[in-house]
């Protein structure tokens, strides 16, 4: 059960943004500063990504570690509070990111996530060079992700 009156809740929700967030500001700030000009959230592609570039073929998607259950994050905490129903909500975006991916990647697109711990604290210091670093490889797929998320690491 929730603890918040539906219209303060609706009024709540209403106020998260989808677009233009902090983390992803960040990002693009960081690509920006390194030279790379992109495009932003293309409706043509699956998923519509947050950042494309699209004479590299690559896609950018910047998760929120709450919204897309970054494993083993400790932004990602499930609420105990009406648990089922988020529990299906986040779980079909989980599905819909991993749908996504795959048809950007038949499509012969590079797909890179970049979860919000890794645009905070310290962990934002070493961004840009993980990100130029993803971005000069070859892998198809690959996760930035910061202290909060596990590693701190890049995987492909």
């Amino acid at each position: 059960m929730d603890i918040v009156p539906p219209a303060v809740r609706s009024q709540m929700m209403a106020g998260i943004k989808g677009k233009d967030t902090k983390p992803e500001m960040i990002v693009r700030r960081t690509l920006f500063a390194a030279g790379f000009r992109f495009r932003l959230h293309r409706r043509d592609l699956p998923g519509m990504p947050d950042v494309v570039l699209p004479g590299r073929k690559i896609t950018i998607f910047v998760h929120g570690c709450f919204w897309h259950r970054h494993k083993d994050c400790d932004l990602a905490k499930l609420p105990s509070s009406n648990a089922d129903f988020w529990r299906g909500k986040l779980d079909a975006n989980v599905r819909r990111d991993k749908q996504a991916a795959e048809m950007l990647r038949t499509a012969g697109w590079r797909v890179l996530v970049i979860w919000e711990c890794s645009t905070r604290g310290k962990a934002i210091h070493g961004l840009g060079a993980r990100l130029l670093k993803w971005i000069s490889g070859d892998a198809s797929n690959g996760e930035i992700a910061g202290e909060a998320g596990g590693s701190g690491s890049t995987q492909a």
